[in-house]
C-alpha cells in the first residue's frame, strides 16, 4: 500500500512539473508573438516536449493561455493584495495595488511583455484583478468615497491605465513617476482634491516580497 502511495505522489509530482514547464516555456512564446499567433509547435518547441504530451495537459493554444494568465495572476495577486488588504480607505487601497501591480511587470520585465502583448481581454476578464479591483472600486463608490455613480467606468480607467502603463514604462522613455501621476489623476478624476490625490498617489509604497509560485519562482527578477 505504501509502495502504491509513493508511485501515486511521485506520478502525480512529474504530471505538476511538466505541466509547470509547458506554461513556463509558453510564457516565451505568447510574450513574443502574442495571443493569437503561436501554434501547438511553437509551445512543444520551446518546452522540448512531445505532441502527445502538450494533448496529456492541454487541448488548444487558447486553453494553454488561459491556464497560463489564471495561474501568474493568482500568484502576484497573493502577494499584491496581502499589501493591500492592510489598508481600509478603497481610494489607498486600489492606489497601492495598481503601483505594486505595475511594479512587478516591471520586476518581471518578461511577464510584463506578456501582460502588453495578450492585453487585458485575456489577462484580467474573470481574474483576481478584475475580482479584486472591482471590490475596492465598488467600495468607494457605495461608501461616497469617490464622486462617480458607475463603478464599472472608474474600474475599465484603472485597467486601461494599468496595460498601457506597463507598455509605456518598458517599451518608452516614460515620465518620472509614471505610475504614479497615472493614479494622481486617476484619483483627482474619482472626487479626491488635488492635494490628497498627489498624496495618496506618492505614498511610500509597501516592500512586497518575491512572488514565489510556480511559474515565477523559475523567472529573473531585475
Amino acid at each position: 500500500m505504501k509502495q502504491e502511495d509513493h508511485r501515486t505522489r511521485v506520478g502525480q509530482a512529474r504530471r505538476e512539473k511538466t505541466r509547470a514547464l509547458l506554461m513556463k516555456s509558453a510564457l516565451a512564446v505568447f510574450a513574443e508573438k502574442g495571443p493569437d499567433l503561436p501554434v501547438i509547435e511553437d509551445f512543444i518547441a520551446a518546452a522540448g516536449v512531445a505532441r502527445g504530451t502538450f494533448y496529456n495537459y492541454f487541448s488548444t493554444t487558447s486553453e494553454l493561455l488561459a491556464a497560463l494568465t489564471g495561474a501568474m495572476s493568482d500568484e502576484v495577486l497573493a502577494v499584491v493584495d496581502a499589501e493591500v488588504l492592510k489598508f481600509e480607505d478603497p481610494a489607498t487601497r486600489i492606489c497601492t495595488g495598481t503601483r505594486l501591480y505595475v511594479g512587478m511587470a516591471c520586476r518581471y520585465p518578461l511577464w510584463g511583455t506578456f501582460l502588453a502583448r495578450i492585453g487585458s481581454r485575456h489577462a484580467v476578464r474573470g481574474k483576481l484583478l478584475d475580482t479584486y479591483l472591482t471590490r475596492d472600486v465598488q467600495t468607494g463608490v457605495t461608501s461616497g468615497r469617490f464622486s462617480v455613480p458607475n463603478a464599472v467606468v472608474v474600474r475599465d480607467i484603472i485597467l486601461g491605465s494599468i496595460f498601457f502603463g506597463i507598455e509605456t514604462i518598458l517599451t518608452e522613455p516614460s515620465i518620472e513617476n509614471h505610475v504614479e501621476e497615472m493614479m494622481y489623476v486617476v484619483l483627482h478624476g474619482v472626487g479626491l482634491s488635488k492635494q490628497e490625490a498627489r498624496q495618496i498617489a506618492f505614498m511610500p509604497l509597501p516592500e512586497a516580497g518575491p512572488v514565489s509560485g510556480p511559474i515565477f519562482s523559475a523567472l529573473n527578477p531585475k
